[in-house]
Order: structure tokens, then sequence, then C-alpha cells
């Protein structure tokens, strides 16, 4: 797979983040970077469709963390953006679910990489034509090869 994407649509960012479901496994971390208005939700939004999750997935802003099941994997959708600390991110307990699911955290840089011992980072950016562009930059070895090995 590509590091580097650029996405001229919601949908294609959609389908990115489809393409990357594709991928994971079970402990899978997925942290997704990027301003306002770059498509983090949306990324997730394509993870979830092709984990199978039926529900509608939509930013947990005010909840902070959901939990989608019925698809392939359990689908832990975090919005770290209220959180302050490393400490703010232990009180939600998300290690109890990250071994079982593949846990996807918007706004999560520099707060929740200690969740598993690799991860993946999506840069998400939106350009002054609002086309958006994606950097994936696996944080591991298992990332590394995932990524390489995918057509």
């Amino acid at each position: 797979m590509r590091r580097e994407h650029l996405l001229p649509s919601p949908e294609d960012t959609r389908a990115l983040g489809a393409a990357l479901a594709e991928l994971v496994r079970p402990g899978d971390l997925v942290v997704v970077v990027g301003p306002l208005g770059a498509g983090k939700t949306a990324f997730t939004q394509g993870v979830g469709a092709a984990l199978g999750v039926r529900e509608p997935v939509t930013s947990p802003t005010f909840v902070i963390a959901r939990v989608h099941r019925g698809g392939r994997l359990p689908l832990v959708h975090v919005d770290a953006y209220r959180l302050g600390s490393v400490a703010d991110v232990d009180d939600l307990d998300l290690d109890v679910t990250v071994s079982d699911s593949v846990t996807v955290v918007e706004w999560g840089q520099g707060l929740v990489e200690q969740l598993a011992d690799e991860h993946l980072e999506v840069r998400l950016d939106r350009r002054d034509d609002d086309v958006r562009t994606a950097l994936l930059v696996p944080h591991g070895p298992s990332w590394e090869q995932r990524l390489d090995g995918a057509a």
C-alpha cells in the first residue's frame, strides 16, 4: 500500500480507511492526526464500513469513545481531543478492549501510543483547494510489513 495518498473527496478518504481495514488485526492501534476538517471521522467511517460495522460511525467527541460490534472485528473509536494527558487516557480503560479490537483514535498523537507495542499513524491534512492528503507512518515492523506487502 502506498504511504502517501491524495484524497480529492470524502469518498476517497473513506476508501482509504476501507483499504486499511483489510490489513488490520485484533489488537491494532491506529492513531489519526490532522487539523479540524481533515477527514479523520470520514477515514474511520471507511474502516468501520469495511469491518462490517452496521451502525453509523460518528465522531465520539462528546462521549470520547464508542465501541462498534458486529463486524469482522470490534471497532473502538476514540476522540482524544478533549483529553489532556496520558492519565486521562488511562481513566478510559481502553487497554481492556485493545487486545481483541481495532482501536482508532482521533487526536491521539502523544497520548495513546502506550496502548500497543506498535501502531499506525495516519496523518491527514487539508489543502487550500479542499483536497485532503494522507501519509501512513508505520511504527513497528508488523505495520512496515503489512504496508509493504499490500498491493
